[in-house]
């Protein structure tokens, strides 16, 4: 089978079963080149470790070490292991005859395992991924989702899951779907390592130091958001409707922009007099991956795509290094600009207004993938005078910035909402009352 998954709880031997594998697929594969991955450099020092006490406890013959290139030789068959940490730019060269990815969750997207995939029929190798469960949402678990509906043998026994189909196989050991999460023989069936016991889970569970949340996902290998989680699940599901915004009613737009680093991202708001508030699809668009800069006719296409379907009489966006696409907003569309900057101030007045909308069942959207994407990416951050405001999740060391998890159209969305929430609707005043109402606000 190419392509294999394992999806198992912490502390079953992960990282140890895969040092393990490596060794034995170069000491019997002639010319053998095996990647392994993972997801930071922490991880990387871990499954060396384990490959090298391999060797020097069993004392293995044949292979040669290589500590500082995390690098390890089995001289009898020409082949080796290179650890590293996950990064396709710097994986394309490798043509694998076994390739590891180790914590799949934790890596910051699919990009190397796609990059590795392509490469495996040039020795036809294989491919494999061993993780634990992520946050609903993530691109891992979409991916995982995928898998199992796209099955063409499926069977589940108990805690585990067994999901094959002509090129990939999907191992996969959890508490059951309605399980008790706080049973620990539940649990324990979750758990295959014999090493792993009851009283051990218990004494785990009672530290005070666990919390619902890591043993959830981390124990039960259930996909759980973090737990300071901006919106939950619940609440945006909650929201969602298969109601669209009706052709050619006038819109708000919030708007995001970015240039190289984040995405860009444009959100339509349809608010009706009745107060019935409705975001429709987000356009978003993320910079060149070269460095280079976002191009802005790109952003005025997307813009104009949504002018035609809705007239946009109200544009609310941060206009710091966007002065020009305001003017061309005002010129080209003919809509109202409102700058609304990203200060904590007016962050913590979007955040407040959106979160009581959604609370109260007043605010729905239409279930756009790229708009809920970004709006489970979110957390709460918490500011020294305990306000709060939506905030991206802690910033990942592994690569450039524009490969964080985004947030941006829930941005755009929310600063759309917070101006409509306080102001009339400029279709039934001037744009000259719009604007002074905006700047007697500041």
């Amino acid at each position: 089978m190419p392509e294999c998954w394992l999806i198992i709880p912490e502390g079953n031997a992960k990282t140890t079963l895969f040092a393990g594998l490596a060794l034995y697929h170069i000491e019997h594969t002639r010319s053998a080149n095996v990647p392994i991955a993972a997801s930071s450099r922490d991880q990387v020092g871990i499954l060396y470790d384990q490959a090298d006490g391999f060797i020097i406890r069993s004392d293995l013959r044949g292979f040669k070490l290589h500590p500082g290139y995390r690098r390890i030789r089995f001289e009898q068959t020409l082949s080796r292991i290179q650890i590293m940490a996950a990064d396709d730019r710097t994986g394309d060269g490798a043509i694998p005859t076994l390739a590891l990815l180790d914590e799949l969750h934790r890596h910051r997207d699919l990009r190397l395992y796609r990059t590795w995939r392509g490469k495996l029929i040039k020795r036809g190798g294989q491919l494999a991924a061993i993780s634990t469960r992520g946050e609903p949402g993530s691109e891992f678990e979409a991916t995982l989702e995928r898998i199992r509906r796209e099955a063409t043998d499926l069977s589940i026994d108990g805690p585990f899951t067994r999901a094959a189909s002509p090129r990939l196989i999907l191992h996969e050991w959890a508490v059951p779907e309605g399980g008790d999460v706080e049973d620990l023989k539940v649990v324990k069936s979750a758990n295959p390592l014999k090493a792993i016991t009851i009283p051990m889970l218990a004494a785990k569970r009672a530290s005070p130091t666990m919390t619902l949340a890591h043993w959830r996902r981390f124990v039960c290998n259930l996909p759980t958001r973090a737990e300071d989680a901006a919106i939950t699940e619940a609440e945006w599901y909650a929201a969602r409707t298969t109601e669209t915004i009706p052709p050619g009613v006038s819109i708000y737009l919030g708007l995001d922009v970015a240039w190289k680093w984040d995405t860009t991202a444009a959100v339509p708001l349809w608010w009706r007099d009745d107060g019935y508030r409705l975001f429709g699809p987000a356009s978003i668009l993320v910079p060149p991956r070269n460095g280079q800069s976002l191009d802005p006719e790109l952003v005025e296409a997307a813009i104009r795509r949504i002018h035609e379907r809705n007239p946009i009489h109200t544009v609310v966006m941060d206009m710091s290094r966007a002065e020009q696409l305001a003017r061309w907003l005002e010129t080209e569309i003919g809509a109202v600009v409102i700058d609304r900057t990203q200060t904590n101030q007016w962050a913590v007045e979007d955040y407040d207004r959106f979160m009581e909308a959604l609370r109260n069942g007043w605010l729905k959207h239409s279930n756009d993938p790229g708009l809920t994407t970004h709006a489970l990416n979110a957390i709460a951050r918490i500011l020294p005078f305990g306000d709060a405001r939506f905030d991206r999740p802690h910033q990942s060391r592994l690569g450039p910035e524009q490969e964080r998890r985004v947030i941006d159209a829930l941005i755009a969305a929310a600063m759309a909402h917070s101006f409509a929430a306080a102001r009339p609707d400029p279709v039934f005043v001037s744009a000259y009352e719009t604007e002074r109402l905006t700047f007697a606000s500041r």
